[in-house]
């Protein structure tokens, strides 16, 4: 039985959609790999799946699915609330809540990822250890919980201001002292860019960023907002893209069902930005969007008006 509250939890399309701050070497993608201790992890079999309707499989593994989803619900909501409690007593150190809101989107991401108990495989997940501006494609509420269980600790999130009214979650982000913007105001939007930029340098710190701005609908890539560049001009952090495949397809837009479908998180090569010019913004946009355009799967690729060609090329920070 669903209350008004957990229904709209449930069913609110607009939680992913918070974490937008916006105002690798590029190639295509390989063959399928095998997991290999210390480059990729893999949480159970990763077997095919054939995308269906909302009541495939019959009535079961869809109550089956619900009964995950509430269970996803009332975990977060008490892993929330016993770290947030932490906050609070961490409060004169922000450093330190800054590392705990990172332990515990570590904890509460994957715990949220084993109840849902997709298949997941991680690739390269050697480049998930620098000082970068991570970025990564949103279909899905399951992006979420993949970004709050890998994202290395040093990490905070640039978020719409309106995440604080999200019921606990949105109190421990702040808490965290994860950013905020103001998107409905552009001169204080970029204000805060400029303060973001320099609590990341001054504290060495790295960044997590949707540079769609938005969840895809039906899986495929959205154009990229121009935050990011902004971001990696003033920080010159390198970029490090993460492509997530598959979670449109485990967790629909506005579905209650979460099906088996297997995933895949694959970290790209840092991209360098130590060279980047200001006037060349729409370019840097164009040059990283087309990198995850030819790295996803054709399911997700962008439609054929906004898949360019010319990719391009990055430059890799060397190892």
């Amino acid at each position: 039985m669903e209350t008004s509250g957990l229904g709209g939890f449930l069913r609110n399309r607009r939680f992913g959609s918070y974490f937008d701050p916006s105002t690798g070497p590029n190639t295509e993608p390989p063959p399928p790999r095998a997991v290999v201790d210390g480059q990729q992890k893999r949480v159970g079999g990763h077997e095919s799946y054939t995308d269906g309707n909302d009541d495939d499989g019959g009535w079961f593994p869809v109550l089956i699915s619900w009964v995950r989803i509430v269970v996803c619900f009332v975990s977060m909501m008490l892993t929330t609330f016993i770290w947030g409690v932490i906050m609070v007593l961490l409060l004169p150190w922000p450093y330190q809540r800054i590392r705990q809101g990172n332990i515990y989107g570590h904890v509460t991401g994957k715990m949220l990822m084993w109840i849902l108990g997709n298949p997941i495989t991680i690739e390269d997940a050697e480049y998930s250890n620098e000082r970068a501006i991570y970025i990564s494609n949103h279909a899905s509420p399951i992006d979420i919980f993949l970004i709050m269980w890998l994202t290395p600790t040093g990490t905070v999130g640039i978020a719409k201001k309106e995440i604080i009214f999200y019921p606990l979650f949105g109190q421990l982000y702040v808490l965290a002292n994860h950013l905020r913007i103001d998107r409905s105001n552009p001169k204080a939007a970029i204000e805060s860019m400029k303060e973001a930029a320099d609590a990341v340098v001054r504290n060495n710190l790295s960044l997590i960023i949707f540079p769609e701005g938005t969840r895809s609908k039906n899986g495929r890539l959205l154009p990229f907002k121009k935050g990011f560049v902004h971001l990696a001009l003033q920080t010159r952090r390198p970029i490090v893209p993460i492509i997530l495949t598959g979670t449109h397809r485990a967790w629909r837009k506005g579905s209650l069902h979460v099906r088996p479908a297997p995933l895949t998180v694959r970290y790209l090569p840092p991209i360098r930005t130590d060279d980047w010019r200001p006037d060349k913004i729409e370019d840097y946009v164009k040059l990283v969007h087309d990198v995850y355009a030819k790295n996803l799967p054709d399911s997700q690729r962008p439609t054929p008006p906004a898949l360019s060609e010319n990719g391009g090329s990055c430059r890799p920070v060397a190892s």
